[in-house]
């Protein structure tokens, strides 16, 4: 009988083995493709095996598309979701290895969903209830021997609870209320459209189009700015008017007047010193956001280049809303560790000369410490966005323990024949931390030389620049998430997802979230007739309620109850207003959809450019809306009462091979696309060609930009000359979307 450690993921199993082994290397067994580990040790033999995330989920029991539903059941995932067949043969390998423990511990990550994760292989697999657990925040070596020393003999219960109310919760709120939404539009239009609209997605994108609402109503006002262009130690600096915003234009044209053909003289020049305090360490909401910063980097890919570098055993676990770095993590072992990299080595050292003392934010998470590398950093150098989290994750963590730096203001205070204008500068006087944070300590550093009372300035420039007030800026993809943290929106984990959803179904667009219309119809037909789904109340209470199950001051039936009650409220809500709902959206779903797909102006009859799938290839490409009228009569193809060339009989009745005769289409123009792809397009136009510009997007790889054009001389590198078109000549094929007659010869006999 051996000790079986289930753990969340391969890469955690591989560094699990590697760590307890005892200095042996642990011996790599296979069963349906799957790897798992056996080693002993204290003398006894143990086998760790990986999930692959959630191998169960929740699905209905029964058939039918009714809602509201609450009957559910929990089955292996790949019976659950066709997208997660991947799964089953780590299924398979669990169950294989059945009946040869006698000792279970869970070694998943320390938190609702791992602990979810390890229990349910547990109960389903392993038919046991119980076993031991492993708590740790980075798979480096060291921390990974301690949490196995001293793992807990039983179960965290409190996270399993938490972890299966929370999923019950998004199961009841997101099935049901997407099918309402999908059956009220299907009934009204005849359409089939995915909708959806869960627990936290509603509020969300309510936040969003009140937002847009805001822009949408705002009313820009005009203003006259009176701008100085001045030259202090020879470079160019801009000094303003007192009354930035001048709202009357003959006020401003006086001053401008006034001010015209004079030097200034320097009337004050106030300096402050301040300081500014060291950052407190990451959390998963500040290292999404300082990553899209910096970096551009949307918060679903920030968490998931973390988690790579979790994996490997680089950085602590990333999804974390612990702002603290407690006594328990050996800081100078890290330092140490990081000291053997070139790139840190100066750093290292002098941090390495005091205590290492770092400031820490208010926030904090029982599971885990806020997010830092490890004493395992990389033996060969990342590349790509890994290197760039890694190296922002390291300095990071260096200027926590960094002194505060020093800075200074000066405001240079000037007269122009009466008129007061002034411009500040600031300058660090001691980089403290900011030292440490390097490139990524991002400050505007307007330096002047010394100034004085009564000095005489060179004017270079006076502009009157006339200018309007601007509406509020939308959200970026990180300020909603921080927001939403802000707000109590979801969870540190699933915020990313829940923005990329949004995406997903077309209610918002671009990195500035712009709400689509129908992402403004589904927020205000929501609000109108089930306020209660969109309601940042009803989801913050139910979020304090999975955190008091964690806190043990509640139990997960009543919370499930109370939403139950909720879900049946809003669902009979949604039934009585069916009709009306599906009426508002069926068109905003037509208008989306179109727009969507819709890329440009034709370059030859000045229709539209629009995404198409052909039934004859089975692939996307981009046609012109004209070939949908015929030349002759202008009417549809279905309309179309033309007479074939070769018989003269209408459409119908014509026999001829070539029925595509009788169709005479008023623009052929097209252009194939790349297979295996989506698409998005840009708003711009290729210079060179003059064809839209679009973003393929796939699975896997680097999003990258293109014109239409196949052989537009932007593409002229992609291939090797006289490549690009052999590449493509079948896709246009599919363009013209004719059927290929094939010309039959009978073979002659021998005899013949």
């Amino acid at each position: 009988m051996v000790t079986i450690i289930i753990a969340e993921k391969p890469d955690a199993a591989k560094n699990i083995a590697y760590a307890l082994a005892e200095g042996k290397v642990a011996d790599k067994k296979s069963k349906y493709d799957v790897g798992y580990y056996e080693f002993t040790r204290n003398k006894k033999k143990h086998i760790v095996v990986a999930a692959v995330g959630h191998l169960f989920n929740l699905k209905q029991k029964g058939k039918g598309w009714n809602y509201p539903i609450f009957d559910v059941e929990w089955l292996p995932s790949f019976k659950a979701r066709r997208m997660s067949a991947f799964s089953e043969k780590y299924f398979r390998t669990l169950e294989e290895l059945k009946n040869y423990g006698d000792d279970f511990v869970i070694a998943c990550d320390y938190d609702n969903e791992g602990s979810l994760i390890g229990y349910n292989i547990l109960r389903f697999i392993f038919e046991k209830e119980n076993a031991k657990r492993m708590k740790f925040s980075t798979l480096a070596k060291s921390d990974l021997i301690k949490s196995y020393e001293t793992m807990s003999p039983k179960l965290d219960t409190e996270n399993i609870e938490a972890g299966i109310a929370r999923h019950l919760l998004d199961f009841y709120y997101g099935v049901n209320m997407s099918r309402a939404l999908t059956l009220a539009i299907k009934k009204e239009s005849s359409r089939f459209a995915m909708l959806s609209a869960g627990r936290v997605q509603g509020p969300t994108l309510s936040l969003l189009a009140n937002k847009e609402r805001e822009i949408m109503k705002f009313k820009p006002t005009p203003y006259w700015q009176v701008e100085l262009k001045l030259l202090i130690g020879g470079k160019e600096v801009i000094a303003l008017y007192e009354k930035e915003k001048i709202t009357d234009k003959s006020e401003a044209d006086k001053i401008f007047k006034d001010s015209k053909g004079k030097d200034p003289i320097v009337k004050d020049v106030i300096k402050k010193d301040y300081v500014q305090a060291p950052p407190v360490p990451f959390n998963v909401t500040s290292l999404q956001t300082e990553a899209y910063r910096l970096f551009g980097y949307s918060p679903k890919q920030t968490l998931n280049i973390a988690q790579n570098l979790y994996s490997r055993a680089y950085i602590s676990y990333p999804r974390t809303s612990s702002e603290k770095l407690p006594l328990s993590i050996n800081n100078k072992e890290i330092v140490m560790a990081l000291l053997k990299n070139d790139k840190y080595k100066k750093i290292c050292e002098k941090l390495l000369i005091g205590k290492l003392v770092p400031n820490e934010g208010k926030k904090v998470d029982p599971a885990h410490e806020s997010i830092h590398p490890t004493d395992e950093p990389p033996k060969r150098a990342l590349t790509g966005p890994g290197a760039r989290l890694y190296d922002m994750i390291c300095r990071r963590y260096f200027s926590v323990f960094g002194e505060p730096a020093k800075r200074e203001s000066v405001k240079i205070i000037m007269l122009l024949n009466k008129n007061i204008f002034s411009v500040t500068g600031r300058r660090t006087t001691y980089k403290g931390w900011m030292e440490y944070y390097g490139p990524y300590a991002r400050l505007d550093e307007i330096k002047f030389p010394e100034i004085k009372q009564g000095d005489k300035l060179k004017m270079k420039k006076l502009d009157l620049l006339s200018k309007e007030t601007s509406p509020p800026p939308r959200f970026s993809q990180a300020s909603i998430i921080k927001e939403m943290d802000k707000r109590g929106l979801g969870t540190r984990a699933t915020r990313a997802s829940i923005l990329q959803t949004l995406y997903d179904r077309d209610y918002i667009i671009d990195r500035s979230l712009h709400v689509t219309e129908l992402g403004m119809k589904i927020a205000d037909t929501l609000k109108k007739y089930v306020p209660d789904l969109v309601d940042e109340k009803l989801t913050k209470k139910f979020d304090k309620d999975i955190e008091n199950i964690i806190n043990k001051k509640s139990k997960k039936e009543p919370i499930l109850n109370k939403a139950r009650k909720a879900v049946t409220m809003i669902s009979e809500e949604f039934k009585k207003n069916e009709s009306k709902i599906g009426k508002a959206l069926s068109g905003a779903i037509v208008n989306t959809q179109n727009e969507k797909i819709t890329l440009g102006e034709c370059p030859d009859c000045k229709g539209e450019l629009k995404i198409l799938f052909s039934p004859f290839s089975k692939k996307k490409f981009v046609g012109c809306s004209s070939y949908s009228k015929c030349k002759k009569c202008g009417f549809t193809k279905k309309a179309c009462k033309c007479k074939c060339s070769i018989c003269g009989l209408e459409k119908g009745k014509c026999k001829c091979v070539w029925k595509d005769k009788i169709w005479n289409p008023t623009c052929q123009r097209g252009y194939p696309l790349p297979g295996m792809a989506t698409f998005q397009k840009l708003g711009k136009i290729c210079d060179k060609c003059k064809t839209p510009m679009i973003r393929v997007i796939r699975k896997g790889k680097r999003p990258f930009n293109m014109c239409l054009a196949i052989d537009c001389e932007t593409k002229k590198d992609w291939t090797k000359p006289g490549e690009m078109k052999k590449k493509f000549v079948k896709k246009a094929v599919a363009i013209k979307e004719k059927p290929v007659v094939k010309k039959v010869t009978k073979k002659k006999s021998k005899s013949s």
